[in-house]
């Protein structure tokens, strides 16, 4: 129900937003010629290496493939109630997606308007930079009720995911180490007490990193995430297509994928996730995440090989046979 209230709220507020701005603005024109030919297209690379091009690329496509392996993101699928309800659901993602270039939209809008110049906001901008533009942008257009309203639904836009991912975090524990290694017997009642705990704990932990770290530490702890979390897409997303690959290989080549990937970050001080590899002396920076599943697929492939010509099956091999 929450979820429904922040969505309403979130598409109100952009909508209005790309509507109202660009009429008090004089149109989407003055928008785009506002803004520098910088901020429109990806720098030209330097001689010799891919830049930035590789990086967005990789970037955009490591994100994608990590977005539904994250316990969060399947909690919606594992606890929907029917196939028929996953498909409904899926066919209306790209609205979101659409949502997201209106959200790009608006920090356009926040240039073509000077907001980052304007000295009631200076406050505001040497405390969160760049983040302050969009709320900047509509202090300066909107009545102090209507942003409310848009400020409102930030801050629900963001309690609502971090509560999926409390509780998503809460159960994998619950399922995966409470019950499977301190209390198999554990009853219903028992379950979902340990996991109302860590819900709590995993709140507090993430307030903890909001007002303990940098703020500009989030996207690169999410990219950081990106990495560890890719190095299962072998095991539970190509497992299930390619039945030859051994369950031995598929974790080793989690461990060398996660240690690579790890590896990478650690040499840019984990303040980035992109590294460059040279091929043929071509510098392609891309993000660590694509490189590191890339080498776990890799190991993966090759050990199953091996094991299957030795041999070793594995336990879930016998028993599919069985």
């Amino acid at each position: 129900m929450i979820a429904v209230v922040k969505d309403l709220l979130i598409y109100v507020t952009v909508l209005t937003a790309i509507v109202i701005v660009p009429i008090h603005l004089g149109g989407f024109e003055k928008i785009f010629s506002a803004v520098p030919a910088a901020k429109l297209t990806l720098p030209e690379p330097p001689a010799g290496s891919l830049g930035s091009l590789s990086s967005y690329a990789t970037l955009a496509l490591g994100s994608a493939l990590a977005l539904f392996l994250y316990p969060h993101s399947l909690t919606g699928i594992l606890s929907a109630s029917s196939e028929r309800v996953i498909r409904r659901n899926a066919a209306m993602l790209p609205a979101y997606s659409i949502m997201l270039g209106f959200l790009a939209l608006l920090g356009f809008m926040a240039i073509a308007l000077g907001v980052q110049s304007m000295p009631e906001f200076a406050d505001g901008f040497t405390r969160y930079g760049n983040n302050f533009s969009v709320p900047a942008l509509f202090l300066a257009t909107f009545p102090s009720w209507f942003v409310g309203v848009a400020f409102a639904a930030i801050a629900i836009g963001a309690l609502v995911p971090a509560s999926i991912m409390s509780i998503a975090a809460a159960n994998t524990w619950t399922r995966n180490v409470h019950c499977a290694f301190f209390r198999p017997l554990a009853s219903e009642a028992e379950e979902a007490r340990v996991a109302k705990l860590v819900s709590l704990i995993v709140k507090a932990g993430a307030l903890v990193f909001i007002f303990a770290l940098p703020l500009q530490y989030a996207i690169q702890l999410q990219l950081l995430g990106g990495i560890w979390i890719i190095q299962i897409l072998p095991a539970v997303v190509l497992g299930l297509r390619w039945r030859f690959l051994n369950g031995g290989a598929l974790l080793i080549g989690w461990t060398v994928g996660t240690g690579l990937g790890t590896w990478m970050a650690w040499l840019q001080a984990f303040k980035g996730a992109t590294y460059a590899i040279t091929v043929f002396g071509l510098a392609i920076p891309g993000y660590a995440a694509v490189y590191s599943v890339v080498v776990n697929i890799l190991v993966a492939v090759i050990l199953s090989l091996i094991f299957g010509a030795a041999g070793w099956t594995g336990r879930a091999a016998q028993a599919s046979r069985a």
